[in-house]
């Protein structure tokens, strides 16, 4: 919870859990800790790839990949009113996820990332802008994006970026927070 707090001081409004080594009850304790301590904040909650971990956990909503559980059972588990985000690697899913009931969509990796095993090939500022041109939904930029290039990110059609390496490893995790917020002006 250390970095969650450091990412809260620095005025995170929104913070995904993601942490695919933990078992589904170390996911579980993890996330109600999180939302207990988000919650007071009015930071929202978002859990990565377990819908059901997002139910249980009052998380504000869920964010899944391809080959996740669908968007369409998720809002079965979530219902109306949660957050379904979906991760989407080029042109043909994201138009498959503009017609789901989404809330966002996922587009990535823009750049090249370090924090995927395998990860798709990189969509970049070009495949953004086209991307943009099929997708009303909000679209979250993801992979490699750094201080440097956000605003570019936008400018190409994102409505928010998420990040994180360039956070989780700066000196200062709360500094680097802020120097996002102040940058994007959101």
């Amino acid at each position: 919870m250390v970095v969650a707090e450091q990412l809260l001081e620095g005025g995170a409004r929104l913070i995904q859990l993601r942490n695919k080594g933990a078992n589904t009850r170390e996911l579980y304790q993890q996330a109600v800790d999180l939302v207990r301590l988000c919650r007071s904040r009015k930071c929202k909650v978002i859990i990565n790839d377990r819908a059901d971990v997002a139910w249980l956990a009052r998380a504000q909503g869920v964010h899944v990949g391809q080959e996740d559980l669908g968007v369409k059972l998720c809002r079965k588990i979530l219902g109306p009113d949660r957050i379904i985000g979906i991760s989407t690697h080029n042109l043909e899913q994201a138009r498959q996820a503009e017609r789901t009931a989404a809330s966002y969509v996922a587009v990535g990796p823009i750049f090249p990332t370090g924090t995927k095993d395998r990860p798709a090939p990189v969509v970049g500022l070009a495949g953004l802008r086209e991307i943009r041109k099929v997708v009303s939904k909000p679209i979250v930029a993801i992979g490699g994006i750094t201080r440097e290039t956000a605003a570019e990110v936008i400018a190409a059609g994102a409505d928010a970026v998420a990040v994180i390496s360039d956070i989780l490893k700066a000196p200062n995790i709360s500094e680097r927070t802020a120097e996002y917020i102040t940058l994007l002006g959101k």
